[in-house]
């Protein structure tokens, strides 16, 4: 079974910084697009950031200069390195990943299990 595994959520006061990381695990023979979304109660999920197995990178306008994806492919891992953090940030944050579990078959997208962001003073 493959799954994503996120960690590094928290509490952070406005203009803190939080790592969030995304590990995938289990039958994973290829990883395509990785990226994060966020969701806040009552709106819609929101694309944050994506990055290609090349390394080309996406982000909304909002969290461009104080947000940074990364990837490790031998780790099958994305991060989320997140600056500056504004109380707007606060939100569940999913991460997601296109995968094939084997060469015969095609690429389809998991998710994680969310871990909250709560920027307050």
């Amino acid at each position: 079974q493959v799954q994503l595994v996120e960690s590094g959520g928290g509490l952070v006061q406005p203009g803190g910084s939080l790592r969030l990381s995304c590990a995938g695990s289990g039958s994973i023979f290829r990883l395509n697009v990785m990226g994060w979304y966020r969701q806040v109660p009552g709106k819609e999920r929101e694309l944050v950031a994506t990055i290609t197995t090349g390394g080309n990178i996406n982000y909304v306008d909002s969290v461009k200069g104080r947000f940074t994806i990364s990837r490790d492919n031998a780790k099958n891992t994305v991060y989320l390195q997140m600056n500056s953090l504004k109380f707007e940030d606060t939100a569940v944050y999913y991460c997601y990943a296109d995968i094939r579990g084997s060469s015969y078959s095609a690429y389809r997208t998991i998710w994680g299990q969310g871990t909250l962001v709560t920027v307050s003073s």
